[in-house]
């Protein structure tokens, strides 16, 4: 299975069949060898969160960045996953990743509340970035950065999407920022080539 829309719930973790494994859990692959602790400390070392926008760039062109870098793993941190955009919806974007071998997950509490959106759109990024930082410390925001933050350990290769092109100008950022120093990753944010 490659398509999960996230609960919230971390016992999903060993759900995602994250392809190349051959419907082997991460856990499992790194087991095989009998070194799981070496290999373990050896992706922590290596791992990348990257980040995604979609803005101005077609959906193919999304999936090509995606691919190129090597993304096992793509968290949807858009609150409401409906878009304007062809291809852009949950499931027709799910349905996209799939055919790359890429999985997928929503994380809702990780989108940024109504408010929050309606002063990016604004250009209020103070503000915007003053709404997340609260909505950060609700209860289901807390417990989806820990699932996020465990897949991110698991999972291989992780990128977050949002609509806004410029990283900076997006919540995804301040997520990135958590994770980069939670887990040790290295942040790298793609952008594919817009039409």
């Amino acid at each position: 299975m490659r398509h999960y829309a996230g609960s919230g719930n971390a016992s999903h973790l060993r759900q995602l069949n994250l392809g190349g494994y051959g419907g082997q859990t991460s856990d499992d692959v790194a087991s095989l060898s009998g070194k799981t602790t070496t290999r373990k400390c050896d992706m922590a070392r290596k791992a990348k969160l990257f980040t995604i926008g979609y803005e101005q760039t077609p959906p193919k062109a999304v999936l090509d960045e995606l691919e190129q870098a090597g993304v096992k793993l793509l968290v949807d941190v858009r609150a409401v996953t409906s878009s304007r955009r062809p291809g852009f919806s949950k499931n027709q974007l799910a349905a996209g990743l799939d055919e790359r071998g890429i999985a997928y997950i929503h994380l809702s509490a990780l989108g940024t509340p109504k408010e929050g959106r309606l002063a990016a759109r604004s250009g209020n990024f103070a503000r915007l970035h003053q709404i997340f930082s609260k909505h950060l410390k609700t209860a289901q925001a807390k417990e989806q950065m820990d699932e996020l933050s465990a897949l991110v350990k698991k999972a291989g290769p992780v990128c977050l999407l949002c609509y806004e092109r410029d990283h900076t100008h997006c919540h995804r950022q301040m997520i990135a920022e958590i994770i980069e120093e939670r887990n040790g990753v290295k942040v790298e944010n793609l952008a594919g080539k817009q039409v």
